[in-house]
């Protein structure tokens, strides 16, 4: 059985005919189209009334800008009894400053004003090495050795940083002349070496050549005379994760990167125990034979950083007592007369000294001779 439906029974259409004319007019598409005056109609008929009751529409109101009304309260300064001169200044340096979004935001690995500008203590001077012979080119292995080992991944200001404490050293009088000297210091021991990666085994680790290259472009410009003057006179560092024993003891001057760096107290850290002259000599630029003797244990007590500062402590020479006067150390005042020679007798002596020629002092004028007297008694 077939299902019927509504449109079986509608007769079938006509056959389609008709003529178009030719010209400008609306196409076929838009002739089934209605124009589209009424969105106009409207829209014009639901804006009319809004602008027509302007109490009930809401102007696009930000703050009280647009309120004419708004009362402007005066400055301080602008106001009856708190204006003085200078006032304007006074009272707008109490506003408190916006902060801006990001403000005050820094990497650690930049060097901040406290590291550079606002050190005001002293810095190390210039320490050339000659550019030839084979004390040069130890010396640029060893601290391009110590550079890329301590601070292969910092910025150029930690690298510099790290140069000029190595050269500090060299230049100091408790530590080597020379620049190996001073990085392998203490390789000898397991522990206890002044640079670590000297005895750590850091240096079983073959170096990446780009940064090596970058290092040693580093140590080629500190061995020229570049001197970088943020660490000052600083002799030690350590990274931001530990804290030795020996920080609290020593000066602390600034963080640079990932370092903090420290300079001798008192003596030790004072200009006059730095040397920045290069005599040259410079051993094999390697680490030292395996020793833990007794000496070399004796040897590593002596260059603790505490040791070393009251060391110099202990041959600062104490200053002088000031000497107080006393009545016995005062002298007694001269009650004779001065001796002259004999021609100064003859010429007058002392008498040649005496005013005799001024006016007596206690001439007055006639006029003025009964000032401050009563012309006559009170009593009278």
């Amino acid at each position: 059985m077939t299902e019927t439906t509504d449109y079986d029974h509608e007769p079938r259409p006509r056959d389609f005919s008709a003529r178009f004319a030719r010209g400008r007019g609306r196409g076929v598409r838009q002739a089934g189209r209605p124009r589209p005056t009424w969105a106009l109609a409207l829209a014009g008929a639901v804006a009319l009334p809004a602008f027509a009751a302007p109490q009930d529409w809401d102007r696009f109101n930000i703050g009280d800008a647009v309120n004419a009304n708004s009362d402007v309260q005066p400055m301080p300064f602008e106001q009856a009894g708190s204006s003085f001169p200078g006032s304007a200044f006074y009272y707008l340096e109490l506003e408190e400053p916006v902060v801006k979004l990001g403000e005050g935001i820094h990497s650690d690995a930049e060097p901040t004003s406290s590291d550079s500008d606002s050190l005001t203590g002293p810095i190390a001077r210039a320490m050339r090495v000659d550019n030839s012979g084979v004390d040069r080119r130890r010396a640029e292995q060893c601290l391009t050795a110590a550079i890329y080992y301590e601070a292969a991944s910092e910025a150029d200001a930690g690298q510099r940083a790290v140069a000029q404490v190595v050269l500090n050293r060299v230049a100091h009088a408790a530590y080597p002349n020379t620049v190996c000297g001073v990085v392998y210091q203490g390789s000898e021991r397991t522990t206890g070496c002044q640079f670590s990666f000297t005895c750590d085994g850091s240096l079983a680790r073959k170096p990446s050549p780009m940064f090596w290259y970058r290092a040693r472009a580093v140590a080629d410009a500190a061995l020229a005379g570049a001197v970088f003057a943020p660490v000052g006179l600083a002799t030690h560092y350590h990274t931001v994760q530990v804290h030795p024993y020996w920080a609290p003891s020593l000066h602390y001057l600034s963080t640079i990167g990932a370092h903090r760096f420290y300079s001798f107290r008192g003596g030790a850290g004072a200009p006059g125990a730095f040397r920045f002259a290069y005599f040259g000599g410079e051993p094999i630029a390697a680490p030292h034979r395996r020793d833990d003797s007794v000496a070399t244990l004796a040897e590593a007590k002596a260059l603790d950083p505490i040791g070393v500062q009251n060391a110099f402590a202990a041959t600062e020479p104490e200053p002088a007592p000031i000497a107080k006067a006393t009545p016995e150390t005062v002298p007694p005042p001269a009650t004779e007369p001065p001796r002259y020679t004999a021609q100064q007798r003859e010429a007058g002596g002392d008498a040649r000294y005496k005013a005799g020629n001024l006016p007596e002092a206690t001439a007055i004028r006639e006029k003025y001779r009964n000032s401050g007297k009563w012309i006559s008694s009170p009593t009278s």
